[in-house]
């Protein structure tokens, strides 16, 4: 009895450690590289060991921690389906993401995990889409560079628990003002 229940709590272990083990970061290449279909927007992006926030954070392993991509990737979906006019479909390629702040190593071991705010270091992101009317007919297609050089003086509606305030803020301030014509004319 006491065997069987050891074997059934190493599986679980197991299980429980394969399962973690799948999304390890974002430049882990069974990491997805694009959202599961649903709606009317569809995200997908490119490798993100490219990004500028890898690249150029002070700490890249830290930088590559965790599934952000994909946050933002669904944070963007639902934002944009929120403005999209019924039956137009949007398809987005994001290329580039640099989030707010950078870490900075020279303050010491410490220190070196930590990302600092400073407005020298604005959330960016870079994107390519493509937005299609309910007839399957291109209305608007492009390549946009978003940046938020006041990040730090704005309201965040999601508060400070968010990691990803800063660059969900600016998405939205996107989506509002590139969809503003568009909702308001299929009204």
């Amino acid at each position: 009895m006491k065997r069987t229940a050891c074997l059934l709590l190493a599986a679980a272990l197991l299980a429980t450690s394969a399962v973690s083990a799948k999304v390890r970061n974002v430049t882990d290449p069974d990491a997805p590289r694009s959202l599961p279909a649903d709606g009317p927007v569809a995200v997908q992006w490119a490798d993100p060991a490219g990004f500028t926030d890898l690249k150029f954070s002070g700490n890249r392993w830290q930088a590559a921690q965790g599934n952000w991509v994909f946050q933002l990737a669904e944070h963007l979906r639902d934002s944009a389906s929120k403005r999209l006019p019924e039956g137009d479909r949007l398809d987005v390629t994001i290329t580039d993401i640099g989030r707010a702040g950078r870490y900075e190593p020279w303050h010491g071991p410490q220190m070196q995990d930590v990302r600092i705010m400073r407005d020298i270091y604005p959330p960016s992101m870079t994107l390519e889409f493509r937005l299609y009317g309910a007839d399957g007919q291109l209305l608007a297609d492009g390549t946009r560079e978003l940046r938020d050089m006041g990040y730090l003086m704005g309201n965040t509606l999601t508060g400070p628990s968010d990691n990803l305030r800063f660059e969900k803020r600016m998405i939205d301030d996107w989506v509002r003002t590139e969809f503003r014509e568009r909702a308001l004319a299929a009204r």
